[in-house]
């Protein structure tokens, strides 16, 4: 599936969707939080903090703030890897799926709302 889409047009579709977060009061994720999540329910894992740290480009202590701040929320778990315990395999948590199902549940509205709003000029 491909959508096209004029640059305003997407920034309006991301406006729209962080628009309703806000209202909804969703948890305040920034960019960083955010995509480490996404990497972690839309990629296979297993994921390590290394792995992690390696994929996005940023450093493991990055990485390891972006996760407190996502564990203290339950959108994510770490957990010692058994077979490692040298490595921390980062999970998912019925928490964090259900946040993002409603989170693309809004980026679906604000598509939706944007076809039948008129252009700006």
């Amino acid at each position: 599936m491909s959508v096209q889409l004029e640059p305003v047009e997407a920034l309006d579709l991301w406006r729209r969707t962080i628009v309703e977060g806000v209202r909804r009061e969703s948890p305040d994720l920034t960019t960083r939080q955010m995509a480490l999540l996404l990497m972690v329910y839309l990629t296979p894992g297993p994921h390590t903090v290394r792995g992690l740290a390696a994929h996005l480009k940023v450093s493991k202590p990055a990485i390891t703030r972006a996760l407190d701040k996502l564990g203290q929320l339950d959108l994510v778990r770490r957990k010692v890897d058994p077979q490692d315990r040298r490595s921390v395999l980062v999970q998912r948590t019925v928490h964090g799926s259900v946040f993002l199902r409603e989170y693309g549940d809004m980026i679906t509205a604000a598509a939706a709302s944007a076809e039948v709003a008129p252009r700006a000029a």
